[in-house]
């Protein structure tokens, strides 16, 4: 076999392993049994919230089953038919052959990165929250261009992205602002993003031209539906208004619309500035204080689940984990998985689903990989 179509048949290995892994297959196989039954007994829609979790559960095991079987089947049959051009001199069969192995390895990856999307919270919307590290308009200037990063990659998949909270920097860039992204898996993808991203350039605030580091932080929490029984008690909340700092006009700007939610146990802090009803500004800030803290209930579970996986959802300063380098040379690095880019303009531009696949992998294959940060 061909070196080109060898390579493409070790991708499909590869993603096949992890998929059947991530189901725990022989488990699989018997939960999908069992949902079937559940289907077939009529009492089940007795109780219809029930049966809903009941059915999207089944569905999501037999598409993830039934993808798998049939691009094994798919690899098999290829991989036949291309032994047997190669031995009868076919070349233009074997050309066609390595295309579909081609396409298959792809649609495998794809399908291998949808079963991964199967967590309590994965297919909800989300939160993106990015905040300037210290170093004044360079890290502020850095935070803005996150900022964009997340609202392209969000419109590259069809969501829609509203701004729930924003504060400008000083010279440029943004202090803080917060993205309602709203589409489907939005938090199952984006939630691989949180941490502390690190850009490498020649500052254009710097007469000298020197080079400059500057850092930022992104948190992602999942928007939490009513389905969801997170516990807030009122009497461990600090609530305070202000004046809204962004754009919205005569009357955003000049009344306390805008709402400040302070969650003392955890010291958790939501704000909501985007409405010009200090009603409405509550409301979605509420929201927030929610979502962080189901979001911080998930990171516990998960660390629990697996201890070795907890250094993942940190988001300490010091825990940079993709470093963007633009001079002087091109280089995306992430320092979790090691997947590269020499395109950082492409990355900037929301090409950020190669970094989110393999650390959905990761998560799930627990392995550590040894990588070096870029000067």
């Amino acid at each position: 076999m061909r070196a080109e179509a060898q390579a493409h048949v070790d991708q499909i290995n590869d993603a096949l392993a992890l998929l059947r892994r991530f189901l725990d297959w022989d488990r699989a196989l018997r939960r999908l049994d069992e949902l079937n039954a559940k289907v077939e007994d009529q009492s089940l829609w007795n109780d219809p919230k029930q049966a809903q979790a009941v059915m999207r559960e089944r569905r999501r095991l037999d598409e993830a089953i039934s993808a798998t079987k049939a691009i094994e089947r798919e690899r098999d049959d290829t991989v036949e038919l291309m032994d047997m051009a190669e031995a009868e001199g076919d070349e233009a069969l074997v050309d066609e052959g390595v295309a579909s192995l081609a396409a298959l390895a792809a649609r495998a990856e794809k399908d291998k990165v949808a079963a991964l999307l199967a967590g309590e919270a994965d297919a909800n919307d989300t939160y993106v929250e990015v905040n300037a590290g210290a170093g004044g308009t360079e890290s502020q200037d850095w935070a803005g261009m996150l900022q964009r990063m997340y609202t392209r990659w969000a419109e590259r998949h069809g969501m829609k992205v509203e701004l729930i909270d924003y504060h400008a920097g000083e010279q440029a860039g943004i202090k803080s602002a917060t993205l309602l992204l709203k589409g489907e898996n939005a938090y199952g993808y984006a939630k691989t993003e949180s941490g502390v991203h690190r850009l490498v350039r020649i500052s254009p605030y710097d007469s000298n031209a020197r080079r400059h580091t500057s850092f930022a932080s992104v948190w992602v929490y999942p928007v939490v539906d009513d389905d969801i029984d997170i516990e807030i008690n009122e009497s461990e909340l600090r609530i305070d208004t202000f004046r809204a700092s962004g754009a919205g006009g005569q009357h955003i700007n000049t009344t306390d619309s805008a709402v400040r939610i302070t969650h003392l146990p955890t010291g958790i802090v939501v704000q909501s500035q985007s409405q010009r009803s200090q009603h409405k500004n509550k409301a979605k800030a509420y929201s927030q204080l929610r979502a962080k803290l189901f979001e911080r209930e998930l990171q516990r579970r998960e660390a629990e689940a697996n201890a070795t996986a907890a250094s993942k959802t940190d988001i300490g300063w010091g825990h940079q984990i993709r470093s963007y380098v633009l001079q002087p040379y091109q280089l995306v690095k992430d320092l979790r998985t090691g997947v590269t880019s020499t395109a950082p303009g492409d990355v900037l531009d929301g090409d950020l689903d190669a970094f989110m696949a393999a650390a959905l992998s990761q998560r799930v294959t627990g392995e550590k990989v040894e990588v070096e940060d870029v000067e």
